[in-house]
């Protein structure tokens, strides 16, 4: 399907098309560009226009430069605007325009991306949906996921994130969305604002881009609720809080278990029970803001809880994985791959699954545990010190038996814990890379857990490398 043909692409922008051409998709990077695509040149680490050539030559249909490259031939199919990200910008405004899709638009200081993919897999049971590519969710991950919405589409799933004050409401307003959820609200980004209640303002400004007759979702049990009320009141929307405490969306219980979630909830005279497995009680909190999508969208509640059955953490989100040591003495350890991000919020919620977990069988006289190894949790500002060293006074790590530490932030939480579970603290990742096979024993479960740029996402793969089970060709 032709996804944007000059013309239209040329209109949208307000750009001029060197020739005819046709896009079935939209790249922004050489790497992973299809034949087809139209190649936006944006200017980050790197300048894409040194890339059309590259990306012309892989196939793409068109390039969306500000200019024609040195190298590139004068007949080669562009379309040159002023501005490239000012261009894609208005790419994804008409994307948006020409939609007939419900667009649900998500944010939130933890579980934004999770609670997408959940929403991604609730809806598809409705109709054709449409959600965002990764973390495509800031100032320009989201008018390419508008850009590339298919007219025809049903719903769409709009991922908006931040770094600092100002950056919600500009993209809640190109997505113009139907309803709007705030998944929860942290100290996360701190480094950019005063407090906490900053970071609510932030959040709901989401609610400013709300279409009319719109809803707004967002948790009831917050210190913050009270902010995130006001703001959806001020919108004019549906209000539709979920929580412990909340009315029309409430959750009821959840019961953890080595192998799934189960979570009951009440949605008006309605009971549901949602069975999520490999998870944790922080994705059963995600699911019932997902159920509140499906009320605000008038769906099928059953059929959606259902669906929201199928879904399972992708990898550096909670996934789960049994590392085998020895097939043959059936020895094995639980990875949790939780490297994707952290803050004191979303590393509290990790805890917690890590001791709602029952270790498996020991060898020897080595009894099996439950370890965390965890990475400076980034941009938190002044606080920071103060808040990994917080990490140890939660109740939860009382069921912790070690915890490895990796970066300068997390010497203070090293320097926190009491001795008989203050494991090792190393700078960089890559000195504890080599002592992978001595940090576990059968039986253990280890959550692997930190900030993206502190990389023990590498230690998740170490970890994996460990494993003797015969692979299934």
């Amino acid at each position: 399907m032709t996804l944007w043909t000059a013309s239209e692409a040329a209109l949208a922008t307000g750009g001029q098309a060197t020739r005819d051409w046709g896009a079935t998709g939209i790249s922004i990077d050489t790497r992973s560009l299809q034949p087809g695509d139209l190649f936006i040149a944006l200017k980050a680490a790197r300048d894409g226009h040194d890339f059309v050539a590259q990306a012309l030559e892989k196939g793409a249909a068109a390039a969306l430069v500000s200019h024609r490259p040195e190298g590139v031939a004068e007949d080669a199919p562009l379309l040159i605007v002023p501005d490239v990200m000012a261009a894609l910008t208005a790419l994804g405004a008409a994307g948006r325009a020409r939609a007939r899709a419900r667009i649900i638009a998500v944010t939130g200081s933890a579980g934004k991306t999770s609670t997408k993919e959940m929403l991604r897999e609730m809806l598809a049971d409705f109709g054709r949906t449409h959600a965002a590519e990764a973390s495509f969710n800031n100032h320009w991950g989201v008018p390419i996921t508008l850009a590339r919405l298919d007219p025809h589409a049903d719903f769409a799933v709009i991922e908006i994130g931040m770094n600092h004050p100002g950056e919600i409401a500009p993209l809640a307003r190109l997505a113009r969305p139907h309803v709007a959820l705030i998944t929860t609200i942290a100290p996360a980004h701190l480094e950019a604002f005063e407090n906490i209640d900053g970071i609510a303002h932030e959040k709901a400004s989401i609610f400013y881009g709300l279409e009319r007759d719109a809803h707004a979702i967002y948790p009831s049990d917050l210190p913050t609720s009270p902010i995130l009320e006001a703001a959806a009141e001020a919108s004019g929307a549906t209000c539709l809080p979920f929580g412990k405490a909340a009315d029309r969306v409430r959750l009821h219980d959840m019961t953890q278990t080595d192998a799934a979630l189960v979570m009951r909830a009440q949605l008006g005279g309605l009971s549901l029970a949602v069975r999520l497995a490999n998870s944790g009680a922080h994705f059963g909190m995600n699911a019932l803001a997902c159920l509140a999508v499906a009320e605000a969208l008038d769906l099928d509640l059953t059929r959606a809880a259902l669906a929201l059955g199928r879904w399972q953490p992708p990898a550096g989100r909670g996934q789960r994985q049994v590392i085998t040591l020895d097939p043959v003495e059936e020895l094995s350890f639980t990875l949790i791959d939780d490297a994707f991000n952290a803050n004191p919020a979303s590393l509290e919620a990790a805890l917690n699954m890590l001791v709602g977990l029952t270790p498996g069988q020991g060898a020897g006289s080595r009894s099996p545990r439950r370890v965390a190894i965890l990475g400076d949790m980034l941009e938190l500002g002044p606080q920071e010190q103060a808040l990994h060293a917080g990490i140890a006074d939660l109740p939860v790590m009382a069921q912790i038996d070690l915890v490895h530490c990796v970066g300068p932030r997390m010497a203070a939480l090293h320097a926190r814990l009491p001795a008989r579970k203050r494991g090792k603290h190393v700078a960089q990742v890559e000195e504890l890379l080599e002592q992978a096979k001595n940090l576990v024993v059968p039986g253990d479960i280890v959550l692997v857990k930190g900030s993206k740029s502190s990389f023990v996402s590498r230690m998740v793969a170490r970890l994996r490398a460990l494993d003797t089970a015969p692979k299934v060709e």
